[in-house]
């Protein structure tokens, strides 16, 4: 299996509009709850527009956020991650059957390896053709995020286009990348979603070393733009 290339990242907007093409499906791939809204919040509203199937698949439980939470035990934090992407997908039209959680430990991707290659191509192989894969950039500060995309970029089959999209650092941009433009009310709306996942936005206060998105970490991930970069390899 071939790994990442490493590409530059930049924090300046990239004008360059996407050609998103007439894919029969978009397979949204995130690492952990919450990553298929700050990644590709826009992208699946233009393609619901447009009538494509939309389905989202969420790689890892979201358990380790706080693990040192009394109130909030891990088994209570993945519950109420799934519901927060639940609702934050509804409100985008797309239903509980075209959301699937593959529950792999949060954090520990790099040991599970083998698991997320094997179930991330059979979610790619059993979607419907064409196919338009979105996931993590190579390039992503995130190990979980890079073991995603690693994975992704292993799965090579027939009649799939597939994108990479930044989270880490928040606002992080891929050079030569193809841009979706928010409007204003899309960028206000995506942050709402944003700050719906109310577990890594400041609900959870009893765990000193607790996650939790910041105000600035929030504005970059609802910029006016989202950038995608084409993945070849």
């Amino acid at each position: 299996m071939r790994g990442c290339r490493r590409r530059k990242r930049s924090h300046s907007t990239i004008a360059v509009k996407l050609r998103i093409g007439t894919p029969r499906c978009l397979l949204v791939i995130a690492p952990h709850p919450d990553d298929e809204t700050i990644g590709a919040y826009a992208l699946i509203t233009r393609m619901r527009r447009r009538g494509v199937k939309v389905r989202i698949l969420v790689v890892t439980d979201g358990g380790a956020s706080h693990t040192a939470s009394p109130t909030w035990p891990r088994h209570r934090l993945i519950r109420e991650r799934q519901q927060e992407t639940f609702r934050a997908v509804r409100q985008l039209g797309i239903f509980r059957g075209a959301v699937t959680f593959l529950g792999l430990p949060d954090g520990r991707l790099v040991q599970e390896t083998r698991s997320a290659n094997r179930l991330i191509a059979g979610a790619i192989r059993h979607a419907p053709k064409p196919l338009l894969v979105v996931a993590p950039a190579c390039s992503d500060d995130h190990p979980d995020h890079r073991v995603v995309a690693t994975a992704v970029g292993g799965a090579r089959q027939a009649r799939v286009r597939r994108l990479a999209y930044s989270v880490w650092p928040a606002g992080a941009a891929i050079r030569h990348a193809g841009a979706v433009t928010l409007s204003a009310q899309e960028r206000l709306a995506k942050r709402h979603a944003i700050r719906s996942y109310r577990t890594q936005a400041g609900r959870i206060r009893d765990d000193p070393n607790g996650f939790a998105m910041t105000r600035a970490q929030i504005a970059a991930f609802s910029r006016a733009v989202e950038t995608f970069v084409e993945r070849a390899e």
